[in-house]
C-alpha cells in the first residue's frame, strides 16, 4: 500500500509552521492513542502513521529533503524500513516525542507504560547518527540498485542485554535522586525561592545505578560492532543527495532510541555520457564523408548500445534523440531521453591525394555553405529540447 502525503496525514499545508506542526501531530496522536482506542488496530496504525509524519516534518533537515524528493528521499526508499509505521514501536514513539504531550511517558491518560504510577518516566535517549558516502555509477544511478555495505556502529550488549549490569541483574534505584534522574536545589532570594533542576551526579541522569559492571561491555550496554547493511537506492538520485535509514545509528550508553544512518549519494562521472537532469548527453563525431553521404552508426546508452541511422547531409550541430534511454524520474514514473549532439570532425593532416581530392571540390557548387533561413540555430534548437 503507497504511503499518504505527510502534509495529508497531519492535515496541514506545505506552508505550515514549525508550532502548527506540532499542534496537528499532538491532536492526531491523542486522537488514535491506543489508550483511547484499546484493541483498535486501525487507530493503532494511524497513530504510527502520525508519528511517522511528525518525525520527518519537525526535523528542518528531513523536511527539506522530503519537500524535494518525496517518500523516495526518506529512509523506506532507502531500504531501512524505520520510519514510524515501518520499524518504530510505540515505546519508541513515546521515547521520542513524548515531551509535546506534557506528560513524561507520552501519556496525556497516564496509563500507558505504567505512566500513571509512581514517578515521572524518564525519555529515553537517542544515538548518534552515523554518515557515509556511497559512489553509483550512471546506470545505477539510473535504474535504482541494492548495495550491501559494512557499517561499524555500536549496538547493544547481548552480554547484559544493554543495562551495563554483570549478566543483565537488575539496577539499583539512585539513592541521591530517589530514581528521578534529576536533583532539585532551592535556594532563598529576595524575590522568594528558586528552584533549580540539574541532573543527578550521582547516576549521571539515569536514574539507575550498576552494581557490578557488564565485563563485555565495561557498563556502557553497548558494543562496537561491524554490520553489513542492504540499502535500496531508487532510481533517479542526484550527486550530494542524503538519504536516511531510521534505527541503523549508534545505540546510545544503556538503552534508548538507535540513531539514524545517513547515506551521502556520491555520483561517479561516465567516460562517455554527460548527465542532465534526467536526460543524458553523448557527443558524436562524425567525418565529412559520413555526414555527407548519410551511414548508420553505434552509439553508447546506459548500460548498452544502440544503432542509430545519420540521414545524408547531416548538418554539425544537430541533435538526435533516443527517446526513453536517460534516467528515471525520482519518486515519479517518467524517464529523460538521450540526447546525441553531432559534431563534424575536421581532419588536421591530409595525404597529398586527399588534399588534391578536396581541393576539386571546393569549387563545386554543392560545397558551398547555403544556410537555410528557417532552419534553427544550436541553441534554438537545444531550446527546444529542454523546454
Amino acid at each position: 500500500m503507497a504511503k499518504r502525503d505527510y502534509y495529508e496525514v497531519l492535515e496541514i499545508s506545505k506552508s505550515a509552521s514549525e508550532e502548527e506542526i506540532k499542534k496537528a501531530y499532538r491532536k492526531m496522536a491523542i486522537k488514535f492513542h491506543p489508550d483511547k482506542n484499546q484493541g483498535d488496530k486501525t487507530a493503532e496504525d494511524k497513530f504510527k502513521e502520525a508519528a511517522e509524519a511528525y518525525e520527518v516534518l519537525s526535523d528542518a533537515k528531513k523536511k527539506a529533503q522530503y519537500d524535494r524528493f518525496g517518500h523516495a528521499g526518506m529512509g523506506g526508499a532507502a531500504g531501512g524500513g524505520g520510519y514510524g509505521g515501518q520499524g518504530m514501536n510505540m515505546e519508541d514513539i513515546f521515547s521520542q516525542f513524548g515531551d509535546i504531550f506534557g506528560g513524561g511517558d507520552g501519556s496525556p491518560f497516564g496509563s500507558f507504560f505504567g505512566g500513571g504510577g509512581g514517578g515521572q518516566q524518564q525519555r529515553r535517549r537517542k544515538g548518534s547518527d552515523l554518515r557515509i558516502k556511497l559512489k553509483l555509477n550512471l546506470e545505477e544511478v539510473a535504474n535504482g540498485v541494492e548495495k550491501k555495505i559494512k557499517v561499524k556502529r555500536h549496538v547493544t550488549c547481548k552480554s547484559c542485554s544493554g543495562n551495563g549490569a554483570k549478566n543483565g541483574t537488575e539496577l539499583s534505584t539512585c539513592q541521591t535522586c530517589g530514581g528521578a534522574g534529576q536533583v532539585r536545589r532551592v535556594q532563598q532570594t529576595m524575590l522568594g525561592q528558586m528552584v533549580t533542576t540539574s541532573p543527578c551526579p550521582t547516576c549521571n541522569g539515569e536514574g539507575k545505578q550498576i552494581k557490578t559492571r557488564c565485563e563485555a561491555c565495561f557498563g556502557e550496554g553497548r558494543v562496537l560492532e561491524e554490520e553489513i547493511i542492504p540499502i535500496k537506492i531508487p532510481a533517479g538520485v542526484a550527486d550530494s543527495m542524503q538519504l536516511s535509514m531510521s534505527g541503523k545509528g549508534n545505540v546510545p550508553p544503556r538503552g534508548g532510541v538507535a540513531g539514524d544512518l545517513l547515506i551521502v549519494i556520491e555520483e561517479e562521472p561516465d567516460e562517455v555520457l554527460h548527465r542532465d537532469g534526467t536526460n543524458v548527453i553523448y557527443d558524436l563525431y562524425l567525418n565529412f564523408a559520413d555526414a555527407a553521404l548519410g551511414t548508420t552508426v553505434e552509439v553508447p546508452t546506459i548500460g548498452g548500445k544502440a544503432r542509430i541511422t545519420i540521414e545524408a547531409g547531416t548538418q554539425a550541430g544537430k541533435i538526435l534523440r533516443l527517446k526513453g534511454k536517460g534516467i528515471k524520474e525520482l519518486n515519479g514514473y517518467g524517464v529523460g531521453d538521450e540526447l546525441i549532439h553531432v559534431n563534424l570532425w575536421t581532419p588536421k593532416s591530409l595525404t597529398k591525394e586527399e588534399t588534391e581530392m578536396l581541393e576539386k571540390m571546393r569549387d563545386s557548387p554543392n560545397f558551398h555553405p547555403k544556410p537555410n533561413k528557417n532552419e534553427k540555430n544550436f541553441f534554438e534548437k537545444m531550446k527546444d529540447f529542454f523546454n
